[in-house]
C-alpha cells in the first residue's frame, strides 16, 4: 500500500502552491485530509461518485448517512437550499463561518447538512477546488475525531491521495448540528455553540422598515416601534431601518428629531446605512414607505416578495394613494403628518407581530 503524500502548511506563511496542489487533487476526485477550525475532516468532490463511494468505504459509515457540504462562501448557501429562510440567514449571519452544521431542505426535497468552516487553509482549499466539497471528520466511523494530524492520518494513511499537516486544530470540539427542517428546530449535537444561543439567534424575528434615505420615515417607524415593544417586555424582535440610497452616516433629519422628541424617543445617535440583499434576506417582515422602494427591494431579492408591504397599508386611512410621501425639504406640519400616519400604522404592526 502507498503512503499517502502529506504537506505542510503553516497559518502563518500559508504556500499557495500547497493550497493548489490540495484543490487539484480534491478536484479531480482524490480524497483529502484537510484541518477545520474543529477537527481534521476527509475532503471529497460531491459530484464524483467514486470519490464518494471511496469515502463511504474508509469511513465505514452507512449510504443511508449523507455526508455534509463545507462551503466557502454563506451565499453558496442558496445553490443548494430552497427556500432559505430568514431565520436561516439569522444564524449564518450570527455564526458562519464557525462551529455549525445546519441541516436543510435541499432543492430536490431531500436534507443536506452545510457549514461554512472558520478555517483559512480549508477555506482556501474549497474555492481553489471550484467543486462541492463534502467534508466528514478524518476517522473511521465509531472512532474518536481526530483534534491532530497524527491522529487523523494514523489510521487513513495511504487510504487518501493527499493529507494537509496544520498541527492540533484551533476548536479541537466537533461542531453543533442543527436541523432547521423541523419547527422548532432540533439540536442534533451540542458542540462549542450551545442549545440556548442558537434559539435565541433562530427565534428572534426581523422587522425591516425602508425608505428613501434613512434619515426621516424609516427612522421614526423603526425608534416607534422599538418604544412600544420595550413598553411590551418584548425582546423577541428585532428593528432594523435602511435606505435605497447607498450613501450612509447620515443623521436624522433635525424635523425627525423633534418630532420623535415629543414621544419621548431620542434618535440623535441614528446614522443612516444603505440596504443590502443580506439585510432583506434575514428580514421575516420588510415595511416600505413608497412603491419605489418595494421595487428596490424586490430588485435585490426577488424571492422576498411575500415579505414586503407598504406600510400605509396598515393605517386605517381612506387614501387614494398608498405611499407615504417623503417629508424632506417640508413643513414642520407636513413631518408631524407624516409621523401621524406612521404611528397609526406601527400601532396596527404591534397587534400582529
Amino acid at each position: 500500500m502507498t503512503s499517502t503524500k502529506i504537506i505542510k502548511i503553516d497559518y502563518q506563511n500559508i504556500k499557495e502552491n500547497y493550497i493548489k496542489q490540495a484543490a487539484q487533487v480534491l478536484a479531480s476526485g482524490g480524497l483529502v485530509i484537510i484541518p477545520t477550525e474543529t477537527v481534521y475532516g476527509i475532503a471529497a468532490n460531491m459530484l464524483n461518485k467514486k470519490a464518494v463511494d471511496k469515502l463511504y468505504e474508509i469511513k465505514q459509515r452507512p449510504k443511508n448517512k449523507p455526508f455534509s457540504l463545507h462551503v466557502d462562501k454563506k451565499e453558496k448557501i442558496e445553490d443548494f437550499v430552497s427556500p432559505v429562510t430568514p431565520a436561516t440567514y439569522r444564524i449564518i449571519d450570527r455564526f458562519w463561518p464557525g462551529p455549525l452544521t445546519l441541516v436543510l431542505k435541499a432543492k430536490d426535497k431531500t436534507s443536506i447538512g452545510i457549514r461554512m468552516p472558520n478555517d483559512e487553509i480549508a477555506l482556501a482549499i474549497i474555492a481553489a477546488a471550484g467543486v462541492p466539497v463534502i467534508c466528514p471528520s478524518a476517522n473511521i466511523s465509531g472512532k474518536p475525531a481526530p483534534v491532530n494530524f497524527q491522529d487523523a492520518i494514523k489510521d487513513l494513511d495511504g487510504l487518501v491521495d493527499l493529507a494537509v499537516d496544520a498541527g492540533r486544530t484551533k476548536l479541537g470540539v466537533e461542531s453543533s448540528v442543527v436541523d432547521l427542517t423541523v419547527e422548532p428546530l432540533r439540536i442534533l449535537r451540542e458542540g462549542l455553540l450551545k442549545k440556548g444561543e442558537i434559539e435565541r439567534v433562530a427565534w428572534k424575528k426581523t422587522v425591516l422598515f425602508v425608505c428613501t434615505g434613512n434619515s426621516c420615515r424609516s427612522v421614526m417607524a423603526k425608534a416607534l416601534l422599538e418604544k412600544k415593544l420595550k413598553e411590551k417586555n418584548r425582546l423577541d424582535i428585532e428593528v432594523l431601518s435602511r435606505g435605497i440610497m447607498m450613501s450612509g452616516g447620515l443623521s436624522a433629519t433635525s424635523a425627525t428629531r423633534e418630532v420623535l422628541k415629543k414621544e419621548g424617543i431620542d434618535v440623535s445617535a441614528h446614522r443612516s446605512e444603505g440596504i443590502t440583499a443580506s439585510i432583506i434576506k434575514r428580514s421575516d417582515i420588510i415595511l416600505v414607505m413608497e412603491k419605489i422602494h418595494e421595487e428596490k427591494v424586490l430588485e435585490l431579492v426577488p424571492q422576498a416578495k411575500n415579505r414586503v408591504f407598504l406600510l400605509k397599508e396598515f393605517a386605517k386611512i381612506d387614501d387614494k394613494t398608498m405611499d407615504i410621501p417623503d417629508p424632506i425639504g417640508r413643513s414642520e406640519e407636513f413631518y408631524q403628518m407624516t409621523f401621524d400616519v406612521i404611528k397609526e400604522a406601527v400601532e396596527r404592526i404591534m397587534q400582529i407581530i
